[in-house]
């Protein structure tokens, strides 16, 4: 399924973040309780009417998003009945990866809404998974109504993966030691062929490449060490990062398309490869402050993996080292 669609959750999920930010409970080695208003701390049992005010608030942001993304994609795309695809050939699975990061990232800001009610951690971490699970699939419904597309099996499966992969680290350990993060890296093409197949493949922004460049989009497995090992007291934040990507991708399938003019293009010459990066990264979460505004851009800043060194392994059978990825 395209990148477009597949991130439209992301403006719900941003608005998710900056309100889990501000109402997150006090914490004695992070933020004074003095220092914030009665409301944005979170009671010690649950609040029903914060309960309502979360649930009303997602649900009215689910709605708002369904709306938009019927009468910005589907709409003028004739119906069917429902039906599924096999797409998971494609693009090298990077699709596959996005669709693991978003619901785990939503799954955990959703999360943290509903500890800020006074919910329990354990019954928090589920419906956060449910719920992330549930916005990430109403994708695959409108999809597997459309002729145009299909609902996908695997899209289903890696929406499972990310939010199971919240909840069940909260389960087991009480605490994400393993994020999911995103990171891309952007390439441009000397072969002018290339790279107007890419810029209409994949758009000339910044903002639009970083949804859709499947060849630029990394995901990141980041590590925090220090909560595996806990006699290490030093650098609690400072994370290994374990990263995934592909390059030489212009098409779905294969380097061959026809263009707006009708003229066949066959690229095949271009190799397309899988990465897996090794590198080091920091948990903010982990950066204890005494300013709510510094944690809201501290949690904010946890969705991307930060630049640093990294080591390249790719199918092409190369070992390459970048100075920041």
């Amino acid at each position: 399924m395209p990148a477009m669609r597949s991130s439209v959750f992301f403006v719900l999920f941003f608005f998710l973040l900056l309100f889990e930010s501000l109402a997150q409970k006090a914490q004695a080695d992070s933020i004074p309780a003095q220092s914030y208003s009665d409301w944005l701390i979170a009671p010690t049992t649950q609040n029903n009417k914060r309960v309502a005010a979360v649930a009303g608030s997602l649900a009215g942001g689910y709605t708002l998003a369904l709306v938009g993304l019927n009468e910005l994609w589907y709409k003028d795309y004739p119906r069917s009945s429902f039906h599924f695809i096999n797409d998971m050939g494609e693009w090298n699975q990077i699709d596959k990866a996005g669709h693991i990061v978003t619901p785990y990232l939503e799954a955990r800001y959703i999360m943290q809404l509903f500890q800020w009610t006074g919910m329990n951690r354990r019954k928090a971490a589920i419906l956060g998974g449910a719920t992330a699970f549930m916005f990430q699939n109403t994708i695959e419904v409108f999809d597997g109504f459309s002729a145009e597309w299909g609902a996908s099996g695997g899209d289903i499966l890696a929406n499972f993966v990310g939010a199971a992969a919240m909840t069940t680290q909260e389960l087991v350990w009480g605490e994400q030691r393993i994020s999911l993060k995103v990171m891309p890296h952007f390439v441009n093409y000397s072969d002018p062929e290339l790279q107007q197949r890419a810029d209409e493949l994949y758009g000339k922004g910044l903002i639009v490449r970083f949804i859709k460049d499947y060849n630029a989009i990394n995901v990141w497995a980041s590590i925090n060490t220090a909560s595996f090992f806990p006699k290490q007291q030093k650098l609690k934040w400072l994370n290994v990062a374990i990263g995934y990507g592909a390059g030489g991708m212009f098409g779905g399938y294969s380097n061959e398309w026809t263009d707006s003019d009708g003229v066949f293009h066959s690229r095949n010459d271009v190799e397309r490869y899988r990465k897996i990066f090794l590198s080091v990264d920091i948990d903010f979460h982990r950066i204890p402050t005494k300013s709510r505004y510094l944690r809201v851009v501290l949690d904010a800043l946890n969705i991307l993996k930060v630049p640093a060194p990294a080591i390249e392994f790719n199918s092409k059978g190369q070992v390459l080292f970048h100075p920041l990825m």
